[in-house]
């Protein structure tokens, strides 16, 4: 499988941000670098992240064998919660500390917009001389392996802060045999169709069946304004005819019946594993929890997210300056085996995550893996890739789209006119690109 030009469009930006290797005689540069050539001593790196779960045991799992692999390592991982649109413990954790510096971790989870103050003050570690460092990097980026476009995501202020790990896209998950009962002959790929068929699936199941519903809300209104031709930025008119057009269209469903949003379950794959929605619109790292959760109700299949956009997302790993020398060096020598191509691979499998490794991606044993469905549809699912900017405010707006949303849906589902939602929700998305 080639590579999809969106992962490879990046590749020259990439390499011209990280530079050349460290040295040009190709040689490693770790005294003049400062960068530990050796981790000569026992060093313990502290870990924060948010994975739970089979994510959470796959992680311990590859811990240890990196710990056995590198017996004066100790890498301490310590759960902060969730890190989901509606229960951000892990960012709220990372917030409260940076005011304690000497209190954060070596190195952590996170999304880049949650670190622009640490990066603007100076506390977060760039990685460019560590990438390019033969010892406990690759040597350069290209022996990286990573693709490109995944490791211009992690930057911040075009610095190479963060390291992509888990990462996703959005897909679409569908009941196979309530496509076959009711008559859905193809996988929608429009919204117009996706439309349709929740409507065919809803009247034709007696009102019993959802026929859709959407997982991220917030996703659902950047992607849907990015398929109208509107980028995300604080220039959107939230009660405008475009922005109104795309409310209007998850509304109508609501109020009619056919589509679905998340309710007190949180994640649509509850519902969905219980045939109570016959298709939802989640992150492909949801797999592993329908598979699991299903135990052969029925056959579901895996399909890219109708429309012509799908989000890019998913969590990097960052350093903070704060740790020494030792334990810098350790730390990466530990994110680059995250990130090798047995490591993903394993990771993949487990987890749903999409491998950040260009050859986990393109090796047979993840093209052929018969335990998912995900796989052999990534290409297809990652086709026009679109990321929230990483610019001041788009993040904190971008989590605010979720409550904004709910109470708008919320009107719809009580047969109310929803424009004094909407009017609501555009004071609330104008204060807070004004923070």
């Amino acid at each position: 499988m080639k590579l999809n030009k969106k992962w490879a469009v990046a590749a020259v930006a990439a390499l011209a941000l990280m530079g050349t290797a460290a040295c040009s005689n190709g040689k490693s540069n770790s005294s003049s670098s400062g960068i530990p050539s050796k981790i000569d001593k026992k060093t313990t790196v502290v870990f924060w992240h948010g994975m739970q779960g089979d994510q959470a045991t796959t992680l311990k799992k590859l811990t240890a064998e990196f710990e056995k692999k590198n017996p004066n390592i100790n890498v301490k991982l310590e759960g902060q919660g969730s890190y989901s649109e509606s229960q951000n413990d892990l960012q709220a954790k990372i917030n409260s500390t940076l005011q304690s510096p000497k209190n954060l971790p070596t190195i952590t989870q996170a999304y880049p917009d949650w670190l622009t103050a640490a990066a603007k003050n100076k506390m977060l570690v760039d990685l460019t001389p560590y990438i390019n460092n033969k010892d406990v990097g690759w040597g350069s980026v290209k022996a990286s392996g990573i693709r490109s476009d995944l490791l211009s995501g992690a930057t911040i202020n075009g610095k190479q802060y963060g390291i992509p790990f888990n990462k996703s896209t959005e897909i679409m998950i569908y009941n196979k045999d309530m496509f076959k009962k009711y008559g859905i002959k193809q996988v929608p790929t429009t919204m117009a169709e996706l439309k349709q068929d929740a409507q065919t699936i809803y009247k034709k199941s007696n009102h019993q069946v959802v026929g859709a519903g959407f997982d991220s809300l917030s996703n659902y209104y950047v992607l849907g304004m990015k398929d109208e031709g509107v980028d995300f930025s604080k220039n959107i008119d939230f009660a405008g005819s475009t922005s109104k057009k795309v409310l209007n269209y998850y509304a109508d469903g609501i109020k009619d019946g056919y589509f679905r949003m998340p309710g007190s379950d949180k994640y649509l794959y509850i519902p969905f594993t219980n045939k109570k929605v016959a298709m939802i619109i989640t992150s492909s790292s949801t797999e592993t929890w329908v598979k699991g959760s299903l135990k052969n109700k029925f056959t579901y299949d895996v399909a890219a997210r109708p429309g012509k956009y799908t989000m890019g997302q998913g969590t990097d790993i960052y350093m903070f300056k704060q740790a020494s020398a030792m334990q810098k060096a350790a730390a990466f020598k530990y994110m680059r085996f995250l990130v090798s191509k047995e490591s993903q691979l394993t990771w993949a499998k487990a987890t749903g995550y999409i491998p950040v490794n260009s050859a986990a991606a393109e090796s047979s044993e993840y093209k052929d893996n018969k335990d998912l469905k995900l796989p052999a549809q990534l290409e297809n699912a990652m086709t026009d890739l679109y990321s929230v900017p990483v610019v001041k405010d788009a993040g904190a707006t971008y989590g605010l789209l979720n409550p904004i949303m709910q109470n708008i849906l919320a009107a719809a589902q009580k047969k109310q006119n929803i424009d004094n939602a909407i009017k609501s929700g555009k004071t609330k998305f104008d204060a807070s690109w004004k923070q």
